[in-house]
């Protein structure tokens, strides 16, 4: 697979599919902007190698409808923010006007169109919609990992069109979530908690094959029960000690918990460990994000809910945190995402 790195970008447009897909108050502020921040090394990369950068990504489920609350047009201004540079907007990523500011576009300008599930042939990956959107660039770059799992236009479409490669962020996320499956350093314990245990069956039972010990929180515990799924690997499982009917692990399972990450050399977490929308069941969560930024392994966490519960932590203080939902929860049960194929084929 190709990377941003193995092309000249000199004076090329490069089309950069990102994820900006994130939450925004009713009134259009930006609540967390992890996920644009995850896209500057990429950006400032081709910024720096003087290539005229056109930002495409999508916001929310719009279903096919122009939606003001689903516009970019407040991650345009997030950006100006982070990068101190000007970014121009568009209210659309096809049309005439789109395609006169492209062609007047200089070395070093950022172009950031608008959502592209504005239109329904993106999520239904329309060919002809991926072949106007590819007629913007010269080269695509994929940097958008959390929908690498998705068959839409943006994803798998453009690069039937054009040279294309991975972006600094989805080239991380790769080695990165390749390494924890493949070699990481041992002993390896993987945290899951969350809810919808059907979700998480088949990544557990991939990740038990590699790992030394499963911690699961209640609520999975008591899924699996209620379900009766047998799980493959079920000497390597940590269950919560007693039931508290999901809100929470208890001081005893935080004590559990904590020892086990304590011999660990590599850690994985996804899923909270209680109900962390509600202040009360907050603290299994926290305790644990504390004892895994104290231990000394090499920590990767993913996951909207789980990242969420770690509002009062410091994120630089893990490993890596992976953008990726869905996509991290394929890639890691071993599953094949059609955006990354796409750029090796």
């Amino acid at each position: 697979m190709k990377t941003i790195k193995d092309f000249n970008v000199l004076n090329k447009i490069c089309l950069v599919r990102v994820d900006f897909d994130v939450p925004l108050s009713p009134q259009g502020q930006i609540l967390d902007n992890f996920r644009i921040q995850s896209s500057l090394a990429t950006i400032v990369y081709l910024f720096k190698n003087n290539a005229k950068i056109i930002l495409i990504g999508h916001l929310g489920r719009p279903q096919g409808i122009n939606l003001k609350q689903y516009s970019l047009k407040p991650v345009a201004l997030e950006l100006e923010k982070l990068l101190k540079r000007k970014i121009i907007f568009l209210g659309d990523c096809l049309g005439e006007d789109v395609k006169k500011t492209v062609a007047m576009m200089r070395s070093g300008e950022i172009v950031l169109l608008e959502n592209l599930r504005f239109y329904k042939e993106e999520e239904i990956n329309d060919p002809d919609f991926a072949q106007h959107l590819a007629e913007l660039g010269d080269i695509y770059i994929n940097d958008a990992f959390a929908t690498c799992h998705r068959e839409h236009a943006s994803i798998i479409g453009i690069p039937k069109y054009l040279f294309s490669g991975a972006g600094l962020l989805l080239e991380k996320e790769i080695k990165v979530l390749t390494d924890l499956m493949k070699n990481p350093k041992k002993p390896l314990v993987v945290i899951i908690g969350g809810k919808k245990v059907e979700t998480k069956i088949k990544l557990i039972n991939k990740i038990a094959q590699v790992a030394d010990f499963v911690l699961i929180g209640d609520l999975i515990k008591k899924e699996l029960k209620e379900k009766n799924i047998q799980l493959k690997e079920p000497q390597k499982i940590v269950e919560p000690i007693g039931d508290i009917y999901g809100k929470d692990i208890n001081p005893q399972t935080i004590n559990l918990f904590k020892e086990k990450i304590a011999t660990a050399k590599t850690i994985f977490w996804n899923g909270p460990l209680g109900l962390v929308e509600n202040k009360l069941f907050t603290k299994g969560s926290e305790a644990i994000a504390q004892a895994i930024i104290e231990s000394s392994a090499f920590s990767v966490i993913g996951g909207g809910d789980t990242i969420k519960s770690l509002k009062n932590i410091k994120l630089e203080d893990i490993g890596h945190i992976s953008t990726g939902g869905g996509a991290m929860l394929s890639f890691l049960s071993g599953e094949k995402l059609p955006g990354v194929q796409v750029l090796k084929s």
